[in-house]
């Protein structure tokens, strides 16, 4: 029995010793998802996960300059290239784990109305946005307004989020009658769950590719791989689904 006992608890230390712990930039618009992702996969894993939110313009030059971070989901597919171009990412690794969703929104209820031309009438003081120089959803949204002919009228009016996340903040504490957020933050039970939304046509925008990528730090770490393989799975995908984005073809 001693020697049972024995076995059992090497077998214990062994597991915890292959159990990582992963450095994770995660993009602000994919906070939901991976606040509900992180959890399942820690239990399905063992490894655990270190997750960091913000906007992806940020986080590039933050790796650039040395962060510690192993793995980056991003708001583009253009961030992941670059890393790996520039060999501060593993070459082979990056892969599109969702396709964003951009939504024009307002906390008040009837505000916004489902074509968007709220826009044109201009009736309000405030639009909000991302940084379009860091936020893909905030370049999204610069597109759909050159689209509908109106960015020149209404940028004296544009209130800047340094993320999406900031975006999101501006419009529900009313610094901004609307603004445009990933659908992400604003989804429930599959529809916008509170105020009033126009879900901006995927044509009037570039598509918004989110890539996964495992950086240099996390080059042949259990815990990294573990996780692209997660999120490329059926638990992780119906997560992201359910959060409002297109999935790629598996």
């Amino acid at each position: 029995m001693k020697r049972l006992s024995l076995c059992l608890l090497a077998l214990l230390a062994a597991a915890g010793a292959r159990a990582d712990e992963v450095q994770v930039a995660v993009a602000a618009n994919f906070t939901g998802p991976m606040q509900v992702i992180a959890p399942l996969f820690e239990r399905d894993t063992g490894h655990k996960l270190a997750l960091s939110f913000g906007a992806t313009g940020k986080f590039y030059a933050q790796i650039a300059n040395g962060a510690p971070f192993e793995v980056l989901l991003a708001a583009d597919d253009e961030t992941p290239a670059r890393l790996v171009k520039d060999n501060l990412a593993v070459t082979g690794t990056p892969f599109t784990y969702a396709i964003g969703t951009l939504v024009l929104w307002s906390a008040k209820p009837g505000f916004v109305d489902d074509k968007g031309e709220v826009l044109k009438k201009a009736e309000f003081k405030h639009l909000a946005l991302a940084n379009p120089k860091t936020a893909p959803y905030g370049s999204a949204a610069i597109q759909t307004m050159d689209r509908l002919g109106v960015t020149a009228n209404l940028r004296p009016r544009f209130v800047q989020g340094e993320n999406i996340s900031q975006t999101q903040q501006f419009v529900s504490t009313g610094a901004a009658e609307l603004g445009f957020v990933a659908y992400s933050q604003v989804i429930k039970n599959g529809k916008i769950g509170s105020g009033s939304g126009w879900i901006v046509p995927a044509s009037h925008y570039d598509p918004i590719r989110q890539d996964a990528v495992i950086l240099a730090k996390g080059k042949d770490k259990p815990g990294t791989v573990a996780l692209m393989r997660y999120l490329k799975g059926d638990k992780a995908r119906a997560v992201i689904e359910s959060f409002g984005y297109a999935l790629p073809k598996p």
